[in-house]
């Protein structure tokens, strides 16, 4: 009986030593082995790099470009202030030299009609300002205020942002009706027609230009005949109704622009 507990233990002793070696001698353990497995992985992907140099590849997108969301190409933004502070920088410097230029050939012409009305020179300003004779003449070259130039500059140039301005040196919106003419064509059509303006070499020829649209234009013969009477550009802003398609409210506006930017200290001058 001794014999036979004894054979029994012998046995489960054997069991037990086998299975310890199964459980134990295993080598490496799984876990080890996965490590092995991502670190051989990861080396393939490095091009021969050891695991302790690996990188981390990035990640690809599953969109294709045109699902992708477009990269916006936004303007650099600039304040309000900033904004006007270069409208004016731009602006004020070449309303001032045109006024003065067009001021001086208007006195001038007063002392050139007492001496010699009928001169040939008085005969070539008349043609060119189409005026009928020297009365008309001096109301067409007297200039109307600063004040009104610079706030209609700011309108129709967007406070010179408009594309306009940028590439044409165009202040004033002015159209262009002769294709020989620099010129470049508005973003809009007016039905199946292109909408034409003209191109500067500068922002004083542009300033120039305007004045003599004021100066021999039909729709502005009003303003030119109160601009006699008055320097008051509150007062002369209400005839240049014909000057935009907003008609009264045009004048309105000019008028908020030029109080409210103080810009009859311009006129001051």
């Amino acid at each position: 009986m001794f014999a036979y507990k004894n054979a029994l233990i012998f046995i489960l002793a054997i069991v037990l030593v086998l299975g310890g070696i199964a459980y134990w001698g295993t080598s490496p353990t799984n876990s080890q082995q996965a490590d092995k497995t991502s670190d051989s992985k990861i080396a393939s992907k490095t091009a021969g790099n050891s695991p302790s140099q690996a990188t981390v590849q990035p990640i690809q997108s599953t969109q294709s470009p045109a699902q992708m969301p477009a990269k916006s190409a936004e303007k650099p933004q600039i304040s309000v202030s900033e904004k006007k502070a270069n409208f004016f920088k731009l602006i004020v410097p070449a309303v001032d030299t045109v006024y003065d230029q067009l001021n001086t050939q208007y006195q001038d012409t007063e002392l050139a009609i007492q001496n010699n009305p009928d001169s040939e020179a008085l005969t070539q300003l008349r043609k060119k300002y189409r005026a009928q004779n020297n009365q008309q003449l001096l109301i067409a070259l007297k200039p109307s205020p600063r004040s009104i130039a610079i706030a209609q500059a700011a309108i129709e140039s967007a406070w010179a942002t408009s594309r306009f301005f940028r590439e044409a040196n165009n202040v004033f919106g002015v159209w262009s009706f002769n294709k020989n003419e620099p010129r470049i064509a508005a973003g809009k059509q007016r039905g199946d027609k292109t909408i034409w303006l003209k191109k500067y070499p500068s922002v004083e020829a542009s300033i120039r230009d305007y004045y003599l649209t004021l100066a021999r234009g039909g729709p502005f013969k009003d303003f030119r005949a109160r601009k006699m009477q008055t320097d008051d550009p509150f007062e002369l802003v209400k005839q240049l109704h014909n000057y935009s398609e907003k008609g009264d409210e045009y004048g309105k506006e000019l008028a908020s622009i030029i109080r409210f930017n103080n810009l009859t200290q311009y006129d001051k001058q």
